[in-house]
This record gives structure tokens, sequence and C-alpha cells, in this order.
């Protein structure tokens, strides 16, 4: 396996793409993503980094996607579409898209987003565009299945697969041949709809890369039970002959859950995927290197040993983990990449495999910040320990913001810690010293939430693990990015040769 060169001394900022302004309910790929664009690069930053782009399922989570190939829906700017004369100024603004313009209403996109993007689709004759049909022959290995999927989808009102008529469910050729037939204009719409987000994504990309900066894509090592990859290659995963899983994924107790976190993803059988030369798993990472210029494996140590939960299980107590493909994956994924770097999120269970994997690979791991100070000063997350291949965090997606978590709650004991460290005086102090602290450690790269530069508290918090509802709702409000926080993190970028 070759090893992955150091991606070098930068700076980078945290922020999904539905956190984003916009007068359509959720952030999207329009004018307030290429603004944010000239603030990164006004900030000096290097990198952008989002979470899953695909299109959401259980829980609104960004994590249980329809897809590990397609993008959300959601995304699709309609303002764009309006310029491109596909839809009318009226019909993108007639739809309810909730009361809050700093939430998302996710109950109202489901509702209203689809029905609008029909009427741009009425009007786009896609049979005749030969954009479109390269699209679609580029990416017809995926966006068949996806497709489908959807459609059948949206006639059994919105079910799970695994609750679908049996012959379908069990994908019977005659049965399937059927649906294609009868849902035939259905299955175009969602194919269109893949078109205008990547189109829409590949000119952001490209605006992004020409003021330098870089897109850190976000990659779930597992897919949704609920998604056309597991539909589709059920002999890729551990399910017995009716289709049903065996185990599923999660984590055992940890600081986020006392009874561990039950994910519910179905588990790959990794001797058949193998078998194959790992065949998916090399077009799914060939696809992410389209869409990004760095990858972050989320959950990277489930590569070298994962956590099998029994399927049917209310908590994730009674797991046990089992041993992954490790090296052999990354040696098959790494042609399919070209040449684009890898990040692991290696939070968790590191074993001495996981940190030999890491050395041996070149990937640079992850350190928390808020981790730091619950302990002694070896702890491994304080900056006086950090390695340069490695990318520093204050916090993750999951994780409270810097404000919250050293706010009134804290316990006492750890805030005297952080401030003696960081050699403020004030609790309030603590959230921007540690980002100069990042910013000032001798690890390669540093990626902050926007909402610890903006100094906000738990009310700006993207994601509370093992928790429905509320979470990935936090949106940005237009104007918040003004009063000088560019030049004031470009400040610590010049100060630190980021």
């Amino acid at each position: 396996m070759k090893k992955q060169k150091p991606l070098g001394r930068g700076a980078g900022i945290l922020l999904p793409v539905s956190c984003l302004p916009s007068d359509y309910g959720i952030g999207s790929l329009g004018k307030a993503a290429y603004d944010f664009v000239d603030f990164l690069a006004a900030a000096g930053q290097s990198y952008w980094q989002v979470l899953p782009l695909g299109p959401t399922g259980y829980g609104d989570s960004p994590y249980q996607s329809f897809s590990a190939f397609a993008g959300s829906p959601y995304y699709i700017d309609l303002q764009t579409l309006v310029e491109d004369g596909l839809l009318r100024q009226s019909e993108a603004k007639a739809p309810d898209w909730g009361e809050r313009p700093d939430w998302v209403d996710y109950a109202k996109l489901y509702k209203n987003r689809f029905e609008v993007l029909k009427k741009a689709w009425s009007r786009s004759g896609w049979q005749k565009d030969p954009a479109f049909g390269s699209f679609y022959e580029e990416n017809r290995f995926w966006l068949e299945d996806y497709a489908l999927f959807m459609a059948l989808k949206d006639s059994f009102d919105g079910l799970s697969w695994q609750s679908w008529p049996e012959e379908i469910r069990l994908r019977e050729p005659a049965a399937l041949q059927k649906c294609r037939e009868r849902l035939k204009e259905q299955t175009a719409f969602w194919q269109y709809v893949q078109y205008l987000f990547f189109t829409q994504w590949q000119k952001l990309k490209a605006y992004a890369n020409g003021k330098g900066v870089q897109i850190i894509g976000d990659i779930p090592i597992y897919v949704s039970m609920d998604s056309a990859d597991v539909w589709a290659n059920t002999s890729l995963f551990q399910m017995d002959k009716s289709r049903r899983p065996l185990a599923v994924a999660g984590v055992p107790p940890d600081l986020f859950s006392a009874t561990g976190q039950l994910w519910g993803n179905p588990l790959y059988d990794w001797r058949a995927m193998e078998a194959d030369g790992f065949d998916w798993w090399k077009k799914r990472m060939a696809a992410s290197a389209g869409w990004y210029d760095l990858i972050r494996i989320d959950h990277f140590i489930g590569i070298v040993n994962y956590y099998s939960i029994p399927a049917g299980e209310k908590t994730a107590m009674n797991g046990r983990w089992m041993p992954g493909p490790g090296e052999k994956l990354l040696s098959a994924i790494t042609p399919a990449l070209g040449g684009k770097r890898i990040i692991a999120e290696d939070l968790g269970v590191v074993t001495p495999p996981v940190r030999r994997l890491l050395r041996k690979s070149g990937y640079p791991g992850m350190k928390l910040m808020e981790f730091a100070f619950d302990s002694t000063s070896a702890n491994e997350y304080l900056p006086c320990h950090f390695e340069k291949n490695t990318v520093v965090y204050g916090g993750t997606h999951d994780n409270e913001t810097l404000a919250g978590f050293f706010g009134p709650g804290q316990k006492r004991r750890m805030l005297q810690f952080a401030r003696r460290y960081l050699n403020v005086s004030r609790n309030a102090q603590i959230p921007w010293e540690l980002i100069r602290a990042g910013y000032a450690s001798c690890a390669d790269t540093v990626i902050f939430q926007l909402q610890d530069f903006l100094g906000l508290g738990n009310e700006a918090r993207i994601n509370t693990p093992s928790t429905l509802g509320g979470n990935w709702c936090w949106r940005l409000v237009p104007g918040q990015l003004a009063g000088g926080l560019a030049d004031r993190i470009e400040e610590l970028v010049k100060l630190y040769d980021r």
C-alpha cells in the first residue's frame, strides 16, 4: 500500500451546506454558498469541510441517506432554476418553507420541495438534452437503481423497502421489469433531479477551487438500511435469505451514550466484498473523489474492527467487536481515488491495530480539543502532544459548540484546567484562545466549526447523538458573517503560518 503524503499546513472551517442562508427553507448550492467561499478565501482558509451531501432519510440525518452516490434534492438551488428559466419566481416562493430563517423545517421541505422540482423537470426538455444524456451514461451504474428505488418509495407512501411487496423487495426480475414500465416517468424525474444537483455542485466546487479553497467531503463508513445501495446489493451485506439484517452497526457505551449508539445500519459482508475485489467500495470512492478534494471517512476504526450488534437489540450494549478488512480495503481503493487524499475519523476505541494502519497508510487522524481538559497534562488531545500529520478540531458536528461546552454547566475542575493551560482568567475567553492554541500547534491542519468562530452557544449545535428531533436544523442568517470576522481569522492564519 502506497503511503499518502501529508496535507501540509493549512486551516479550514466546518459548515454543512444545510446551514447556509436561503429563502427556500434550507441552505443550497446557490449564491449564499458562493458568498461563503468568498468569506473563506478572505479569511485565508484552505478548506471548506461539509457533511455528507446525500438525500436524507430517517431522522433527517445526512448519515442515513437513501444512496451513497446521490445528492440531496434539498440542496438544489431554486433561484438558479429561476434564472435558468425552469421555474417562475412565484413558483419558487409560493410554498411555505418554514417560519424561521435560522432553522430548517424538514417536514415542510418534504411536503413542498419535490412538487416544485417536478415543475422544473417538466420544462427541462431532458429527453433531448445531451448534457443530461452524458450524465446518465456516466452514472447509470448507480443512477438506475437509485431512481427506481425512489419512484417505488413514493408509490409505497415512503415505506422502507423492507416493507415492500415480497417480489419487489427480493428484486424478482419480472416484478422489477413491470415496475420500470409502470414508473417510467417517475424514474426519469429522479434521474433528472440528480443531474440538477451535480451540475450545480460541480460549478460551486470549481468556483471554490479557483479561490484556493478545497472541499473536504465526509462519507459515512456505513450506508442506511433504507437505501438503494442495500436494496440493490444485498449480497454484499450481512443479511439472511429473506434479506433481513443478521446484525447491525453501532458503537459500545462511550462519552456520548451510556448504552452505546445503536445506529442500525447493515453491516458489510467483508468476505463477499473481498471476493469481488471490493468493487462497490472502489466505485464509491471514485465517485467521492469526483465530488471532493479530500475525503474524510467517518468511523474509520470500523475498517480495522467493527462493532456488531445482533438485529433486534434495543441498545448497543450486547454487541461484540469483529475484524474488518483493514489494509486489504485501503490497498484496493487507493487507485480509485485518483490522487485524492483521505482523513481518518479515528475517534472512539483506537486499538493498536488501528494506529498501525494509520501509520502505514499515512492518513492523518483527528484530535478533538474538547476532549483535552478532562484528565491530566498527559492527555493526548492537548496541543502539546499533537503530531504534525493530524487534523485538529475544536469539536465535530456531534459535539457541543465551544461556547456551550465551556459554559456554566461544565465541571469546575475542567474549566480551571482549561484556563490555566490557555493562560486566561475568564471562562468566556476559553473558546477563542482554544482556537488560537489549535492554530499555533504543530498539527498540519486545523478545522473549526463556524459556530465557534461566531461564539455561538448550543442553540447552534448541529447534532446530539442518540437523539431524534431538533438535529441538523441550525442555519446562518444573512449578515451573520459581517463585522470583520474574516479579518480576525486571517490574522491567525498569518500569525501561525497556515
